[in-house]
């Protein structure tokens, strides 16, 4: 659906410099409709109409494609995923540089933002966007299977998560110890938190292929081994989060790794079964610490083709400003700022040990969960190969030689 609307009874004008008409494409998202309603405070305070293009994720790729690929001067603000296409926007300069107004705009408070989003929102030490939306991390666990295993806290480093997973499965037939993504693109996301904590990572600083090396090939063994050995039976290598969630949600496993944001559907009595007993607690650390990835999934970004930059700052100033960052987050939608995750009120509708646990990923996140190039799609494929193999028990180190291989040509080809 495409919501085109103007948002003030005032305003005019062509879109050019200086334009009293700022155009604002944004994805079909909570984040959107919570903005959309407070929009007539920002017309009011600027002066300013805002028509809003609102769209569902594939067309506003798809938009994006044809009038960014054209030189399109008639978007000024854009909603965009810096995982997805910030290296793509960044390598054709797409995006503004938006590096002085960050750094002028004392008010705005950019050093506010946690380190690990603003790396996505950077190309080439050149600021292009502000995070808006973010995901970390999390251990998801049944509280009662631990007490009942004699356990009295949840596993603080990735030798008890396999401990832990071992006891309770052996104590609670047909209940899994572990449960997380299997599919081969899917689990890369998740199992890039496991790779950052053996100390891996999918490139070096030079920007050369990784995945093969001893802490990559230890992530590796670890994340398939602990999913071959104490994963629900006959498992699948085709789970996303969707069906890991529903196994979890259902009374079947102990330990699910996954994104926070997905924590309602855990806690939903009209979705999950274990709403009494589930807990969350911080990623647990492997041999570099626990090192859990913290996204920015949104973030905003204007249009280097905007003959309407100065305009378009202001709206970025305004909907990714403490205010709204705040409001927000109290509505459930995480932020990036620092001191808005700080502050009680915006987060007293978490489940307290939760937001505990986003403490610990907020602090030492990582500001990527997949490889940042031009086509993530393809390079998911790759570096996700040898987390099939090590599920189905296959020679994980081998596997990740073959896959170092294939993903340092796709980065030549890329480069080219």
């Amino acid at each position: 659906m495409v919501a085109a609307m103007s948002l003030a009874a005032c305003g005019g004008g062509d879109g050019g410099e200086g334009s009293k008409t700022l155009r604002v494409t944004l994805v079909n998202h909570v984040w959107t409709e919570n903005i959309k309603k407070a929009l007539p405070e920002f017309e009011k305070q600027s002066g300013l109409t805002v028509e809003v293009t609102q769209l569902g994720e594939d067309q506003l790729s798809d938009q994006y494609n044809v009038k960014l690929n054209a030189g399109a001067s008639d978007l000024d603000v854009m909603m965009y995923r810096p995982l997805q296409e910030g290296k793509q926007f960044g390598k054709n300069k797409y995006l503004a540089d938006l590096t002085e107004k960050t750094k002028s705009d004392s008010a705005f408070e950019f050093g506010d933002f946690q380190a690990g989003p603003v790396q996505a929102t950077t190309y080439e030490d050149k600021v292009v966007g502000v995070p808006i939306i973010t995901e970390q991390e999390v251990l998801y666990y049944r509280k009662d299977l631990l007490t009942k295993s004699g356990f009295t806290a949840p596993p603080k480093t990735l030798d008890e998560l396999k401990a832990q997973a071992a006891k309770v499965e052996a104590d609670n037939p047909g209940v899994a110890g572990f449960v997380a993504r299997t599919g081969k693109a899917a689990a890369v996301t998740q199992f890039s938190s496991f790779l950052f904590s053996f100390g891996g990572d999918f490139v070096d600083g030079s920007g050369k292929a990784t995945v093969n090396t001893e802490q990559a090939k230890q992530a590796y063994a670890y994340y398939g081994g602990l999913l071959r050995d104490h994963g629900p039976e006959n498992i699948s290598t085709d789970m996303s989060w969707s069906e890991a969630m529903a196994i979890f949600t259902q009374g079947k496993a102990a330990f699910y790794t996954e994104a926070n944001s997905l924590y309602k559907n855990a806690t939903d009595p009209t979705k999950s079964k274990v709403v009494e007993t589930v807990g969350f607690a911080p990623f647990p650390a492997g041999p570099a610490g626990s090192k859990p990835y913290n996204i920015p999934s949104w973030a905003l970004g204007v249009n280097d083709n905007s003959e309407n930059k100065d305009n378009a700052w202001k709206f970025v100033q305004w909907a990714a400003g403490k205010e709204q960052a705040l409001a927000q987050q109290t509505a459930g939608v995480p932020g990036a700022r620092a001191s808005v995750w700080a502050n009680p009120a915006a987060t007293a509708s978490y489940p307290k040990d939760l937001v505990e646990a986003n403490t610990v990923s907020t602090a030492n996140g990582v500001g990527h969960d997949r490889p940042l190039v031009v086509k993530v799609a393809q390079a998911r494929e790759i570096v996700g190969q040898p987390i099939v193999d090590a599920i189905t028990g296959k020679d994980a180190a081998a596997s990740a030689d073959t896959a170092n291989e294939a993903f340092q040509k796709f980065l030549d080809d890329e480069a080219k």
